[in-house]
């Protein structure tokens, strides 16, 4: 799942990352050391083994492992240290697992909305970013770093999700939901396309992209706010008037055939790719593989529903955390806190998928070298960053299970989505 509390929890999209200065850091005279890259020839499933012998250890995805060994080598050159960088394939429990039994990295990176977790089973530590370097960032991106007002990472991109389409079978972007089903559907009539719109549904759901359609309605979403914008995990909205409009159009999209619950993250890029579906709802992480299969493309906002307004994504800010639990927490804070804010680090970083930079100087360069970056940003108005707090994880199952059941037609929006904010409530209540 493709997932991203913070303090003010209404944001504007990436906008802020145009109200920041720019800059980077510097860094000191070079040291002889080794660094390694663990790259496995082949993908697995298993945990990383923490190599005992390294005095650093980071832990990323397998697309942003190579870009990370690059820089690592020149810290470890740097320090004389040995730096290892490890291929996590599910960084998130591999992180809380190894770090259970001391064996866990120094440095992981990951998506902010973990950060609430991570914070209360005491696996991550503070980071002592400078005040004049945070200046740097996007003010919504280092606030997505934040739980409880303290400051648990530094981000390198932001994200959210948009309307994709295969210019190719649709010129124009739809505004409307209800006319970009009309245009999908004689499309689909014509032969010219196989699917009216694609997005991750699966037979389990998928509420990051549920959340869009619950947000177009006042009143609807997944928390209600505090006074000062936190989210408020005691008051869940899942069933509220707003999100049930939201939940009755997804049902009408799934008895329209719109959405599947046969579409899912392993097969919707693929689906895309292949030339025959108009519209697509996804990020930035599908681009690539649409650039390599010859798609001509563009990127709009979510359409507006009936009744409601446009669809509001969520935000995701992807950042590095240090360990709690770091055999050296002084290396790990200094190429956290030194090396991520360099804008060269955060141009590599926005090389492998695209994701728009936090880093302010790095976001113009970025939107000078790919206009798709302006796109992305465009498209992320009026978004809510992801909740980080704990209560999250109580969500995305009950509300992913929802939103197949109602779009497969086996249950009804209303009562399907009271049943959701039942199960939702029940769950944060166990802790």
């Amino acid at each position: 799942m493709h997932k991203r509390a913070i303090g003010a929890a209404a944001v504007t999209g990436i906008a802020a990352l145009l109200m920041s200065a720019c800059g980077g850091s510097t860094t000191v005279a070079a040291k002889p050391s080794t660094t390694e890259a663990a790259v496995p020839a082949a993908a697995s499933t298993k945990a990383p083994v923490r190599d005992a012998a390294a005095d650093l250890v980071i832990w990323a995805d397998v697309d942003r492992t190579p870009i990370i060994q690059k820089y690592a080598d020149e810290f470890g050159k740097e320090n004389g240290i040995k730096v290892v960088v490890q291929v996590a394939t599910d960084v998130r429990p591999q992180f809380k697992d190894a770090t259970k039994v001391g064996k866990g990295p120094d440095v992981i990176v990951g998506a902010h909305d973990w950060l609430g977790e991570l914070v209360q089973n005491n696996t991550v530590s503070p980071v002592n970013l400078a005040a004049a370097d945070a200046a740097k960032f996007a003010p919504q991106a280092i606030a997505a770093t934040k739980f409880n007002g303290q400051s648990y990472g530094v981000p390198y991109a932001v994200e959210n999700i948009a309307l994709v389409r295969n210019t190719a079978l649709a010129p124009t972007a739809p505004t409307k939901m209800s006319d970009l089903v009309s245009q999908g559907q004689a499309l689909v009539k014509s032969g010219k396309a196989t699917n009216i719109l694609l997005q991750e549904v699966s037979k389990t759901g998928n509420a990051f992209y549920t959340y869009p359609y619950l947000a177009a309605f006042a009143g609807g979403g997944i928390f209600a706010t505090k006074a000062n914008g936190d989210y408020d995990a005691s008051k869940v909205i899942v069933n509220s008037v707003g999100s049930v409009k939201g939940a009755t159009e997804l049902a009408a999209l799934g008895k329209s055939k719109a959405l599947s619950t046969n579409v899912d993250s392993t097969n919707a890029d693929a689906l895309f790719d292949a030339g025959k579906v108009p519209f697509y709802f996804t990020g930035p992480w599908s681009i690539d593989k649409a650039k390599k299969a010859n798609i001509k493309y563009a990127i709009s906002p979510l359409p507006s529903l009936a009744g409601g307004g446009k669809m509001q994504p969520f935000l995701g800010v992807q950042m590095f955390y240090v360990s709690a639990k770091a055999k050296n927490a002084a290396f790990a804070q200094e190429f956290v806190t030194k090396y991520v804010p360099r804008e060269d680090v955060q141009m590599s970083l926005f090389a492998a998928g695209h994701r728009p930079p936090a880093l302010t100087s790095a976001y113009v360069k970025a939107t000078t070298a790919d206009p798709d970056v302006k796109a992305w940003f465009d498209a992320g108005k009026g978004g809510q960053a992801m909740p980080n707090i704990p209560a999250m994880n109580s969500v995305w199952g009950p509300l992913g299970q929802a939103s197949a059941d109602v779009i497969a037609g086996k249950a009804l929006p209303q009562a399907r989505f009271d049943a959701a904010q039942k199960e939702i409530a029940a769950n944060i209540a166990k802790g």
